[in-house]
């Protein structure tokens, strides 16, 4: 087994352990901090993504980015694992998409509407000392983060994780991106440039 793979195998078994009351603690806590972030606060456009399963959760960021009147992008998966994105419209806007996900019903805007977001917000699995983000392993967002880089978009890369995911080092290949910062039900960490 890769470093990789087994680094993201205990970090799911580990959240899987999570209480629905822990999860629901630590959602209200990573938004709270999230929404203090001032390239949250400046952002006009927002790609974000709902959470699913035991992920960090994203629900209550996502609602109150949108009623702050940011324009929130979320992910529409596409069959080949590229994501297209859609305007959030609020809760009554969502739809299930298979593999837990829900989607907006919305326009559907093209894989190349993230170039326009001030702020992206990536899920993952752990961050290390350096910024440098382990995703789940399917490649959706090493797929946004090489449009980001190729359309010369410099939006504001922040992790969302649970505060043991900041880890002292994660496995990196060439394709891999660090981030500017990782939000956690604990607070903020920032990673130099």
């Amino acid at each position: 087994m890769s470093d990789k793979a087994a680094l993201r195998r205990h970090l799911l078994d580990t959240r899987r352990r999570l209480t629905p009351e822990q999860r629901l603690s630590a959602s209200l806590a990573l938004a709270d901090h999230a929404l203090a972030l001032p390239e949250l606060a400046s952002a006009e456009t927002v790609a974000a993504y709902l959470s699913v399963g035991a992920e960090p959760g994203t629900r209550a960021l996502v609602h109150s980015l949108h009623a702050r009147g940011v324009r929130v992008l979320l992910p529409v998966l596409l069959a080949d694992n590229d994501l297209d994105w859609a305007p959030y419209a609020g809760p009554e806007h969502l739809v299930p998409a298979g593999r837990g996900l829900l989607e907006p019903d919305g326009e559907r805007l093209g894989p190349n509407a993230v170039t326009a977001a001030d702020a992206v917000l990536l899920p993952g699995l752990a961050v290390d000392g350096h910024g440098m983000r382990l995703g789940r392993g399917g490649g959706s967002y090493d797929r946004v983060l090489a449009r980001l880089t190729a359309s010369g978009a410099s939006p504001a890369l922040v992790v969302l994780l649970y505060a043991n995911e900041v880890v002292a080092r994660v496995p990196v290949e060439p394709h891999d991106h660090p981030v500017q910062a990782v939000v956690t039900p604990d607070g903020v960490r920032r990673f130099g440039a």
